[in-house]
């Protein structure tokens, strides 16, 4: 109880220095002076309090005009203090105090940071947490895509290897697609090669280059080569709408996508060839490039020619020592650098690390960092490298970045070691204040610190990105100096952080979907910073972050923090219900389910497991997401909630949909008797339409069209008109299979006009395309009308950059020369 009053004080006082210089300010000084002269009793008339209060916001005003921060955390404190005391001594006090925050508090913003741009939101959250949307970019319209990456240094030697590359990939139009492998040890510079052809090449791929990195992809969906041809579509203009379930589905629509396109595909750090099949395009003159450590010997069955990557020789190794530290340098003590260059076996990140040495430490001469790499026990710490197969397996890069860490002040030092333990590969400067239970003020100078430091990359979206081996030398740090239990807190608090932000998103995104997380306690004191004008786009915000998420999401499972971990995988969700990331939303609620069964939380547990049938179902894993539905019945069963036993039940049916047809009638037939017991009337609603959809596919069609009319009914009571319209487009299918032709295209016509008023053109563009084909099948009149259905249909998959597009246009044109 005592945490959760001091919790409370400090969210108060926060709350009322930052009223101090808002706008609300001379409305919430009389609640708030009304406030303390109740409650402190002695402290005199609450004209008296008044007088106090604004002569503290004077002082606090006159602070941040002058960017003091000194004195608006002592400020921030001294009410602490004084809230703290007047819960501790007056009970009732608290329930007022809270009313108090949550009226007041949205309003502004609470965190007490300067922010810039009109798309930033500040506030805190228990515990101190700071957080930050950034609203993403208005999209720009589709164009040809040119993704491999830019070098950032000057590319050296290697002339034979382009050399060869251009030879593979002749520039002739008609020329079948080609395939090319480069392959060698990591760190040889496979990629660097490969972007410094792609460069070279651009002439010959006039529809663009298109760009996988698999590493990154494995962070996000376990390398899941599904993603990576969504990915692929997504960069050709295809709409998410358009983009099939499963893998074998979307590598159909990418080779339709590609056939007129002569398009080069480069796949960085691939491991295995069935990484690579399904991203094969399919337009003559089209080229697929990889890398990879392994040779990836079977991809020769497929055509491809293997480029193996060698380590450089003397001269070209001297060449890029040459480029990065002067030629004078090397010069001047040429014995020292061909040793150097011979100790770093030829490999040129090995090089990279070595000119880095030279470069930031005066004290460092190529002489002198030959001689200490000449001990073979510390070699390859001094280079930081990682080899594969080496008997001494893994090197730590504390020689390399040691002198650098031990020039940084204590504060900036421990920051350095807690951000060695954050979850993600990029962060923003709230995820590090969280990270480093600091305030915003003191991250983002430590921040600074750190990145004058060369320790860490400022990214062009004022994001922030450690090197993974700067990475990894931050980890060795921390757990070398930091108590043990730092790791478990900073877990915990990074978790809660992002719970707050995918929560908020959550819920602008759908305020009506059910949940099982209450996160009553704490949401509704803190700002959120989806809520105001030009704010992020929650969509997008889950898109930008599911990197990061994911990456909280296993820590939290790995420290055993399962309750925030549960509670996150739910509302992270949101996302893949928009977006389908087959492999993360699949890992997600595994990790999600398997945090929910530790903390002995049966509802949790079978909403999670229903929701990965989804996926499940999507990947082709059938039996598995059926017996995932059967545990997530069990669980709901035990959990007594029968909101969410209605809602298993509409996933079972919709696994009997596909398996087994009465399954399907029988599953949704109890999902709406049991919503209708919990008064859901919505929820039983989007059921019985479910159900008349599963009793018209099993033939039952008088009975699907009574159920439907009843789902419709109820939908447009409800003022649902996207799932009414659906409703209505599903009566006239059923009107069509009893042979009710005229009903059949007056409810799909109707239909079709309210979904494209809900800018449902996807449902739209489907009725569309069933009125068409009703209207050929019965003549007369209605026939005048199937060129602009079809039409209309057409343009919808165009702008989608639906590969379907094309067949509904052939349509239109052999309607046009039949006239």
């Amino acid at each position: 109880m005592e945490s959760e009053l001091a919790a409370l004080a400090a969210s108060g006082a926060t709350t009322l220095v930052g009223l101090m210089v808002s706008e609300s300010w001379e409305q919430a000084k009389t609640r708030l002076a009304r406030f303390l002269t109740r409650r402190e009793g002695s402290a005199g008339s609450a004209e008296a309090a008044e007088e106090e209060l604004q002569a503290a916001s004077e002082a606090v005003g006159g602070a941040r005009a002058v960017g003091d921060d000194t004195v608006v955390a002592r400020a921030e404190e001294a009410w602490r203090l004084r809230l703290e005391e007047i819960l501790r001594t007056d009970p009732g006090a608290a329930r007022e105090l809270r009313d108090l925050v949550a009226e007041l508090g949205p309003r502004m913003s609470v965190s007490g940071s300067v922010t810039y741009g009109p798309a930033f939101q500040g506030s805190q959250v228990h515990g101190g947490i700071t957080f930050q949307v950034q609203a993403q970019p208005a999209r720009e319209p589709w164009a040809k895509p040119d993704q491999v990456p830019a070098l950032t240094f000057r590319f050296v030697s290697r002339t034979n290897d382009i050399r060869a590359l251009d030879d593979w990939f002749g520039s002739e139009g008609a020329a079948p697609v080609r395939i090319g492998a480069v392959d060698g040890l990591p760190g040889v510079g496979k990629t660097a090669t490969v972007c410094r052809w792609s460069q070279r090449a651009r002439d010959r791929f006039p529809d663009g280059q298109l760009y996988v990195d698999f590493a990154a992809l494995r962070d996000l969906a376990g390398g899941d080569v599904s993603e990576a041809v969504a990915m692929c579509l997504r960069s050709l203009g295809v709409s998410e709408e358009f983009i099939p379930g499963s893998l074998a589905e979307r590598a159909a629509v990418f080779r339709s996508a590609t056939a007129g396109l002569r398009l080069l595909l480069v796949l960085d750090d691939v491991t295995q060839p069935a990484q690579v099949r399904p991203l094969i395009p399919k337009g003559p003159g089209s080229a697929v490039l990889v890398t990879s450590h392994g040779s990836l010997a079977e991809l020769a069955l497929d055509g491809a020619r293997r480029l193996p990557l060698e380590p450089l020789d003397a001269e070209d190794g001297l060449a890029l020592l040459a480029d990065r530290c002067g030629q004078e340098a090397v010069d001047a003590d040429r014995p020292a650098a061909e040793r150097l260059v011979q100790l770093c076996g030829g490999l040129p990140v090995a090089l990279q690390i070595v000119t880095g040495r030279l470069l930031t430490d005066r004290r460092t001469s190529m002489a002198s960092l030959a001689a200490e790499l000449e001990d073979e026990t510390g070699r390859l710490g001094g280079m930081a490298l990682r080899l594969p197969g080496n008997p001494r397996g893994e090197r730590s890069v504390s020689t390399v970045l040691g002198s650098a860490y031990r020039l940084l002040d204590a504060d900036a030092a421990r920051f350095y070691r807690l951000l060695g333990w954050l979850p993600g590969r990029t962060f923003d400067a709230g995820t590090a204040a969280v990270a480093g239970d600091l305030d915003a003020t003191d991250a983002r100078r430590l921040l600074d610190v750190l990145e004058d430091a060369n320790l860490l990359l400022r990214l062009e979206d004022d994001r922030y990105r450690m090197h993974d081996l700067v990475r990894l030398h931050a980890w060795e740090r921390a757990v070398e100096e930091e108590a043990e239990t730092e790791e478990v807190a900073l877990a915990e608090r990074v978790a809660t952080h992002y719970l707050v932000l995918t929560a908020f998103a959550d819920r602008a995104l759908r305020e009506d979907r059910l949940r099982i997380a209450d996160l009553s306690g704490f949401l509704p004191y803190v700002h959120n910073p989806f809520s105001s004008a030009g704010a992020a786009s929650p969509l997008e915000w889950l898109d930008a972050e599911r990197a990061n998420i994911l990456a909280v999401l296993r820590t939290a499972v790995r420290l055993e923090l399962h309750t925030p971990a549960w509670q996150l995988a739910e509302a992270f969700t949101a996302l893949f219900l928009h977006r389908r990331y087959l492999g993360a939303w699949r890992e997600s609620l595994e990790l999600g389910a398997e945090a929910a069964s530790a903390a002995v939380a049966p509802a949790a547990e079978a909403r999670l497991r229903s929701l990965l049938s989804r996926p499940l179902m999507d990947l082709g894993e059938h039996q598995r997401a059926h017996d995932e539905l059967r545990k997530a019945a069990a669980c709901a069963e035990v959990a007594g909630h029968p909101l969410l036993s209605a809602s298993v039940q509409e996933f079972l049916g919709r696994y009997g949909d596909r398996f087994d047809p009465e399954q399907a009638v029988a599953a949704y037939a109890r999902s709406v008797s049991l919503n209708v017991h919990a008064g859901e009337r919505r929820g039983a609603a989007i059921a019985r339409y479910f159900l008349g959809c599963a009793q018209d596919a099993r033939g039952a069609h008088r009975q699907a069209l009574s159920t439907l009319r009843g789902a419709h009914a109820e939908l447009s009571d409800l003022d649902d008109r996207r799932m009414a319209a659906r409703a209505l487009a599903a009566i006239g299918v059923v009107h069509d299979h009893l042979g009710d032709s005229v009903v059949a295209v007056h409810a799909l016509r109707e239909a079709a006009h309210l979904l494209r008023e809900q800018e449902a053109t996807y449902y739209e563009a489907q009725a569309l395309a069933i009125l068409a084909d009703i209207a050929e099948r019965m003549g007369g009149e209605e026939q005048a009308s199937v060129r602009d259905w079809l039409a209309r249909a057409a343009d919808i998959h165009e702008a989608a950059g639906s590969p379907s597009a094309g067949a509904l246009r052939e349509r239109v044109r052999r309607l046009d020369d039949a006239r």
